[in-house]
């Protein structure tokens, strides 16, 4: 995992690194800010409807900028990593023309549909099952123990099964997937949790489902024969 890290680290600068990241990030602050905007403008003309004075609906409007201001902090990774998946495969690429070129020239190139599909897929798991979970987290919240391991464990799981399949995609047929997940779920956790961390950092979130993407290239060729 440290190797994975360190290697992914390293090819930060690469040119085609460099693209995935300005236009994912570019995408999702942009997602970000319409569904800001969009309560932002909601909010106004909720209060609009209900006939509230000019200071009552500034103070609406206001609630409703500081509420967009949380909820894109809570969907931040949710976004990233959805919008990661509609590129990963320009990072996997890039990772296996340095390390693994043998590999690429036998990978078989992920499609955009597919593409797009696995991050509507990956974005879409991660708000239903935390929102399943949700009444365990504001159990925990209010107990004091647990919710950190808890949010660990399902988002971890929930990053190294998508970030896994964004590699995985390339190289196995969709038949001789579900054998792949079943040997490689330990991995793909470890995987999963790290990136989790990451996200937890500033700064380094903002390079995290980049590193993931990486990372999970190098687990992935790590583990196949050579």
């Amino acid at each position: 995992m440290l190797r994975a890290f360190l290697l992914s680290v390293g090819q930060l600068g690469d040119r085609p690194i460099i693209a995935v990241f300005l236009k994912s990030l570019a995408i999702t602050v942009l997602l970000l800010v319409a569904l800001g905007v969009g309560l932002w403008f909601g909010a106004g003309s909720l209060a609009a409807s209900m006939g509230l004075g000019d200071g009552t609906g500034a103070l609406v409007e206001t609630a409703a900028v500081l509420a967009a201001l949380g909820v894109a902090w809570l969907l931040f990774r949710v976004v990233a990593i959805g919008v990661m998946g509609v590129f990963a495969d320009q990072v996997v690429v890039a990772v296996e023309q340095k390390h693994y070129p043998e590999a690429l020239a036998e990978a078989k190139d992920v499609s955009l549909g597919r593409s797009i599909a696995m991050g509507l897929g990956s974005a879409g798991r991660a708000v239903l099952i935390n929102l399943a979970v949700s009444p365990l987290y504001l159990l925990l919240l209010f107990t004091g123990v647990g919710l950190p391991v808890l949010f660990f464990i399902v988002n971890g799981w929930l990053l190294g099964h998508d970030l896994g399949e964004m590699v995985a995609a390339r190289h196995i047929p969709r038949s001789a997937m579900k054998g792949w997940r079943g040997s490689t779920g330990l991995q793909r956790f470890t995987l999963g949790v790290a990136v989790t961390a990451m996200f937890l950092v500033p700064i380094l979130n903002l390079f995290a489902p980049i590193l993931g993407a990486a990372m999970a290239t190098h687990l992935f060729h790590g583990r196949r024969p050579a």
